[in-house]
């Protein structure tokens, strides 16, 4: 690959004006409606996108609310895990709602490491941990779907089986329209492509700007296939309240804003072919950085780092990723992000201190060491620019400035 002492252009980390530009007719006729109807809280465009979501899913109900954040707490609290005496396991690689929803939540959150290859939580570490607690303790295992790929449901569901009464519930942030193929036909499975959403006793999702499928503020959502654990969680949602003041239990106000659910419906409609434009754009990523010489594949079989250059992101045979985010591991990982940063392109650092060692998180007594993978990620991984309206040639651009560090 030719070098050069300077990009030919800036390369933003992310551009939501390319998005709006393209659909911003019927974004904007959809917040008109919702102004002239004048119901701004929980108004029909909210029962709208709440049918379209769930038929997305493939779960009978999905419920709005204010965050991702609140998706979380709501999946937690509508099963009834709010007490210090239960505990939740989860990944110390990510972000830090993933462990701040089970404390607010009112439970212990545990954490477990990740698998190198997909950062996403090991279900081997996760068997370790559920092994030093007492029976009935651990209440559910929230897994996250990191960069937009399913964690390993198999695996999870195995260690469920195991533990009558153990709940699965999908941190699924990052990966509307991702999915998990089960194991092929034979091993008591069809093998079909699940999405994520419906693979756990509950899952929650965030439409932060940021995301796949984005908001134009805060907006979460709740999936479930439990009818309880709907009617909990709408009820959670408005400050207790099965009827209009009448409280019968301590709630929260995490209603998903009536505009919000307009955008969201409009954005859903592109979210297919958004993903797969993702796709496309991180399988030519890895050809560029292929062709340039600079980057390794990863293997379950090979090491996850190499000496200089960097490695690509790993894809499970039976997850359908969305690419929420393009993450490289790279030797002197802070260096060449300042370079690029010189050069015009946007970078990201998804996540740069474990949770297990942020301060607020150190009442739950855990130290550097405790979990190594989870440690050398935070100290290598490396997010590039990925998102629909991408060009080709801004890629170039990113591999070209990336192979000038290692050369």
């Amino acid at each position: 690959m030719p070098q050069s002492s300077q990009p030919a252009q800036p390369v933003p980390m992310l551009d939501f004006s390319r998005q709006f530009a393209a659909i911003r007719e019927e974004v904007m006729a959809a917040i008109e409606q919702v102004c002239v109807s004048q119901r701004f809280i929980l108004g029909p465009e909210v029962t709208t996108f709440e049918q379209s979501a769930a038929a997305a899913c493939h779960v009978p109900h999905a419920i709005g609310c204010a965050s991702g954040t609140d998706a979380l707490w709501l999946a937690l609290a509508a099963a009834q895990i709010d007490q210090p005496t239960q505990s939740v396991i989860t990944t110390p690689f990510s972000f830090f709602a993933s462990a701040s929803s089970i404390l607010r939540a009112g439970a212990r959150a545990l954490f477990a490491d990740i698998d190198p290859l997909t950062y996403n939580l090991s279900p081997a570490s996760v068997a370790e941990v559920l092994a030093t607690c007492p029976a009935g303790e651990v209440k559910a295992i929230l897994p996250v779907h990191l960069y937009g790929q399913c964690a390993d449901w198999d695996a999870f569901t195995t260690i469920q089986n195991q533990h009558p009464g153990l709940l699965l519930i999908e941190d699924a942030a990052q990966a509307f329209g991702a999915a998990w193929q089960s194991a092929p036909a034979g091993t008591g499975s069809d093998g079909t492509l699940t999405p994520a959403g419906a693979l756990g006793d509950a899952a929650a999702f965030s439409f932060y700007p940021t995301k796949n499928l984005a908001a134009f503020g805060d907006a979460g959502l709740m999936t479930t296939r439990s009818p309880q654990l709907e009617e909990r969680a709408r009820m959670l949602r408005a400050h207790g309240m099965r009827r209009r003041y009448f409280h019968d239990e301590v709630g929260w106000n995490s209603r998903l804003d009536t505009l919000q659910a307009a955008v969201l419906e409009v954005k859903l409609r592109y979210l297919p072919q958004g993903n797969q434009r993702r796709r496309d754009l991180a399988a030519n990523y890895n050809q560029l950085f292929l062709a340039a010489g600079i980057a390794t594949m990863p293997t379950p079989t090979n090491p996850t780092t190499i000496a200089d250059g960097v490695v690509l992101p790993y894809t499970h045979p039976r997850a359908q990723h969305v690419f929420h985010q393009y993450v490289i591991r790279a030797p002197r990982r802070d260096a060449l992000r300042t370079h690029l940063t010189a050069q015009g392109i946007g970078t990201e650092v998804y996540y740069p201190l474990p949770l297990h060692l942020q301060e607020a998180l150190k009442p739950l007594g855990y130290k550097p060491g405790d979990f190594p993978e989870s440690e050398c990620a935070a100290a290598e991984v490396l997010a590039l620019p990925i998102y629909p309206e991408l060009r080709e040639d801004e890629q170039q651009t990113v591999v070209e400035a990336i192979h000038t560090f290692y050369a």
